[in-house]
């Protein structure tokens, strides 16, 4: 059994002598198994079951102990001067050193009370818990069974914590939460059977379990959701009907609460790991829009039409680009994924073992949510990655978006790059724990430009919504930095985005709540893009004829997720390898 308590006791305890690379390691052992205790969940789908009883401490407590380990650790690794340590662990080190003091700088603002988003709460995290767990014996069952029964005190924790933020005027504003309740609502079932808690024990009996012992624990799971489970998502679905939405907040700004402004330029750096400020974002965003309009425009006239505006009148209104079914807009979605699949080996050297399949996102959230997401899978626990497609409003979800919008969510994009750093030789913390949003999100809008290469835009409108992915993206640096820094209100972002973007309502009005709620997230897709397509064209042109493209996106993906100018060293570095060559 991993214990942190020993860990850090023979941390605290090491040698003076000893070697700066071994007190590393410790440290880094240390840490990782805190990260396994703190996120006991990813650590039962990482193959560790030491905690398989446990849910996260969403108390006060518990991110009082988070901070103060990190201060710990933080402290540890200040001892440990980088030019001591090799090449890697001076990157490792930087890496766990960024992290550290984010999870410190983040507990100084008040924001950090406010748990949810339009785009994820809680409660929806538990209610997809069973998607990254496995269940292939009883005792993975019963586990699952003690994390029913353990939701109250979770539930109660975040309402607790929730209950400050209202009381502090750190809600979210009015103007985005419009039908979210439904996301709570929507995991009420009456009849236990036919709940999203219950997939599980729809699945084949494991085969340690007697037919007895599985209808006992099917038994056992309708009990769980019917009198735990349901009456805690009741409580908190009163919560947010009589103390939360009525003092939500008027301004859609974060920057109008108090400590907001602070708050936003640490989200900023948080999101994009630069130094920009969101003035330079703006002006950034303006440019990129500038740019892809022109773009557009040569489209659309190249097509017959007479402006880019007719061209996408076309696009969001002629039913020959719409289907009619849920089942129709996954099957185009598999035929798409299934296509690019088969262009992989031309543009990569390594792909990843683990498979993704397509599911429908949840219909409680699906209203109100992304048009796509992914989430990852696990090889220890032989869970596969999943592209979720929305197949909520059919007549907002267009054919011409499928190309770029997989690419992004499964490959080349998320699944490819976050399954290949689940197989990397790095530290557990980087390869199990560690995301960085512009690289992430970045690698994911950097692999929507491929499909060009990949000669999937093969039509008008597939190009148009190309364009209008990358128009999405940029219309997020001058819409996020302009509701948080400037003071504009939702009504003059929406009217942004119809402006330059290809989207529909449905997802244009989706998108500008997540912003609202969400502050900066939305910054690192581009930021992260530029900078990915600026290294790749520095690579163009000092190996010329040398440049191989597999290589290249090869070493980008290399080192995992990483802050961006990491990528930038790793990226040089290569490139200095391949003049060799």
């Amino acid at each position: 059994m991993r214990m942190l308590g020993l860990a850090a006791a023979l941390l605290i305890a090491a040698p003076v002598a000893a070697a700066p690379a071994d007190d590393f390691r410790k440290l880094l052992d240390a840490h990782y198994d805190f990260l396994l205790r703190e996120n006991p969940e990813q650590a039962t789908a990482l193959g560790v079951r030491d905690y398989d009883d446990r849910l996260r401490d969403m108390s006060v407590e518990g991110r009082e102990r988070r901070v103060t380990q990190a201060k710990f650790f933080l402290e540890q690794l200040n001892r440990i001067p980088a030019e001591t340590l090799p090449p890697a662990d001076r990157v490792n080190r930087a890496i766990l050193k960024r992290g550290l003091e984010e999870t410190i700088e983040e507990d100084r603002y008040p924001q950090r009370d406010m748990l949810f988003t339009t785009y994820y709460g809680w409660h929806q995290g538990f209610a997809g818990m069973a998607d990254n767990l496995p269940f292939r014996t009883t005792a993975d069952y019963e586990s699952y069974l003690n994390r029913l029964n353990g939701y109250p005190a979770l539930n109660d924790a975040a309402l607790g914590i929730t209950a400050t933020a209202v009381k502090g005027g750190h809600v979210l504003p009015c103007s985005v939460l419009t039908g979210y309740e439904k996301t709570i609502a929507g995991v009420i079932v009456e009849d236990p059977a036919k709940s999203r808690f219950y997939e599980p024990f729809l699945r084949s009996r494991p085969a340690d379990a007697s037919a007895a012992q599985w209808a006992e624990l099917q038994r056992q799971a309708q009990h769980a959701i019917t009198n735990v489970v349901n009456p805690a998502y009741a409580k908190h679905l009163d919560f947010y009907r009589t103390q939360y939405l009525p003092k939500c907040a008027k301004a859609d700004s974060v920057s109008a609460q108090k400590g907001g402004p602070a708050y936003y330029a640490f989200r900023v750096r948080q999101e994009t790991t630069t130094d920009l400020t969101p003035d330079q974002i703006h002006r950034i965003g303006l440019a990129e829009v500038k740019r892809i309009r022109a773009e557009m425009e040569k489209v659309a006239k190249d097509a017959g039409y007479p402006s880019r505006e007719a061209f996408i009148g076309e696009l969001r209104t002629d039913p020959k680009y719409y289907v009619t079914t849920p089942d129709a807009l996954m099957k185009e979605s598999a035929i798409v994924t299934k296509t690019i699949d088969g262009q992989m080996p031309k543009f990569f050297g390594r792909l990843p073992r683990l498979p993704y399949g397509l599911r429908p996102i949840p219909a409680e959230i699906a209203d109100g949510t992304t048009t796509a997401f992914y989430g990852s899978g696990s090889p220890e626990s032989g869970i596969a990655g999943t592209y979720y497609v929305n197949t909520s409003k059919l007549n907002q979800r267009p054919l011409w978006e499928i190309p770029a919008l997989s690419l992004h969510e499964a490959v080349p994009g998320h699944h490819h790059q976050i399954s290949l750093q689940q197989e990397l030789d790095l530290p557990p913390f980087r390869r199990n724990f560690t995301s960085f949003t512009a690289f992430t999100e970045g690698w994911g809008l950097y692999a929507e430009s491929l499909g060009t290469e990949m000669g999937l835009y093969d039509t008008p409108a597939k190009k148009m919504g190309q364009l209008s992915y990358q128009m999405w993206r940029a219309c997020r640096l001058v819409v996020d930095t302009g509701i948080h820094s400037k003071g504009w209100d939702k009504a003059r972002a929406v009217a942004f985005m119809k402006d330059n973007s290809a989207l529909t309502d449905a997802n244009i009005d989706a998108e500008v709540n997540r912003y609202i709620s969400w502050p900066g997230q939305a910054l690192g897709y581009m930021i992260g893009n530029i900078r990915i397509r600026e290294l790749r064209a520095e690579a163009e042109k000092a190996l010329g004829g040398k440049f191989d493209i597999r290589r290249f996106h090869d070493a980008v993906l290399g080192q995992g997720s990483v802050p961006l100018d990491v990528l930038e060293v790793q990226v040089r570095e290569w490139i200095a390898a391949e003049k060799t060559r």
